[in-house]
């Protein structure tokens, strides 16, 4: 933490999952992070656009630089 109280910015390793190996920096240590990914749509779509939804929780257990985080296989 920095003298305001603040964690500041981390580097991150996402673990397992579709992001697997993708390394990042977050700020105050985030309990999840979520990726996502365009999906493509067939049809008349009206504009919408559609995102794989996958979840990453952080392993607390971790306290030093890089954080990890680990895909959650129950992600929606």
């Amino acid at each position: 933490m920095n003298a305001d109280g603040a964690t500041g910015w981390e580097y991150a390793v996402l673990d397992g999952g579709p992001a697997n190996g993708l390394r990042m920096r977050v700020a105050d240590r985030p309990g999840v992070i979520q990726v996502t990914y365009p999906c493509a749509v067939d049809g008349p779509a009206g504009g919408a656009q559609v995102e794989a939804l996958y979840v990453y929780r952080r392993d607390s257990r971790v306290h030093r630089e890089p954080l990890r985080y680990g895909f959650d296989v129950a992600s929606p």
